[in-house]
């Protein structure tokens, strides 16, 4: 059984940093926690990817959340990661589904382009860092490179690929994020460029089988390359219910007693996961206190 994982790599002759990964089975249980229309799975599993992928970049309890909003009909999207290959994320309008007439799904068009892409790093130090660029075209994969080499002035390729079937269930889904080191030449360059044009696509790839080490491979064009590391990959939301305690506080007394009067209780939900965590009367009381 296939499993999600990515693997962090070296080419031409470690000239060029490498992330590839398989994202299929993580961005099928995001999709499954919202119940998302074809294209908004999409469009959710290519932020996923990007984001898990940045994670992998991070140490230790480092994190990164990753926040689009191009004004499209699907609005925020929204995916953090940490450092252990632990992703989460959704959308605030799963019900989204564009195609083109080629029936490839219009993930732009759903995104929108009337907005930002948001980075966000809580790197353990007293500020965290922030990148912000505007989108490009919505796909996410071309708005990942833009802020790449507009904020962290890397230049890098991010190529994000998810593909969903009639019964919408995530079949396929990976990506791989390619950075130019300093040291790279520019024959290595042209070589690199070369392998790109002739690819492909990325979800082509997974649901054909190939792994992210395959990937590698393609995406280096027959030259060489060496895998560093090996990273497992999953869906999974650190949601609690006392995660959700600051929030009702916040409400104020007269919020509460409303919902104590009229409810006898509360409900709390993770957008994430779809988890609900119920609070009695007696829990509300206190809380006022």
């Amino acid at each position: 059984m296939k499993t999600d994982y990515l693997v962090k790599s070296l080419a031409f002759s470690d000239e060029i940093r490498i992330y590839a990964a398989r994202t299929t089975d993580l961005v099928e249980v995001a999709n499954r926690n919202v119940a998302a229309y074809p294209t908004a799975a999409a469009a959710i599993g290519r932020a996923l990817t990007a984001t898990v992928m940045m994670g992998s970049m991070l140490k230790g309890n480092e994190t990164v959340t990753v926040r689009i909003n191009g004004g499209g009909p699907i609005g925020l999207i929204l995916a953090d990661a940490n450092a252990q290959g632990k992703v989460r994320g959704y959308a605030a309008n799963p019900r989204v589904h564009f195609q083109y007439d080629s029936g490839k799904l219009n993930v732009g068009m759903a995104v929108g382009t009337d907005g930002d892409l948001y980075v966000t790093k809580d790197l353990g130090l007293k500020d965290y860092f922030t990148g912000q660029v505007p989108l490009q075209t919505g796909e996410i994969g071309d708005d990942f490179t833009y802020y790449f080499a507009q904020s962290e002035q890397i230049p890098s390729a991010v190529g994000l690929g998810v593909l969903v079937d009639p019964e919408n269930k995530v079949v396929a889904s990976g990506g791989f994020i390619i950075q130019v080191m300093p040291n790279a030449s520019e024959e290595t360059i042209v070589a690199l460029e070369k392998a790109l044009a002739n690819m492909r696509t990325i979800s082509d790839m997974i649901a054909d089988g190939l792994t992210p080490e395959d990937m590698v491979q393609v995406l280096v064009g027959g030259h060489d390359f060496r895998i560093l590391e090996t990273l497992p990959l999953a869906f999974e939301c650190n949601c609690s219910k006392d995660k959700f305690i600051p929030g009702l506080v916040s409400l104020g007394n007269d919020e509460l007693d409303a919902m104590i009067k009229e409810d006898g209780k509360a409900e709390a939900l993770c957008h994430f996961c779809m988890a609900k965590y119920q609070f009695t009367a007696e829990e509300l009381e206190a809380l006022k206190k």
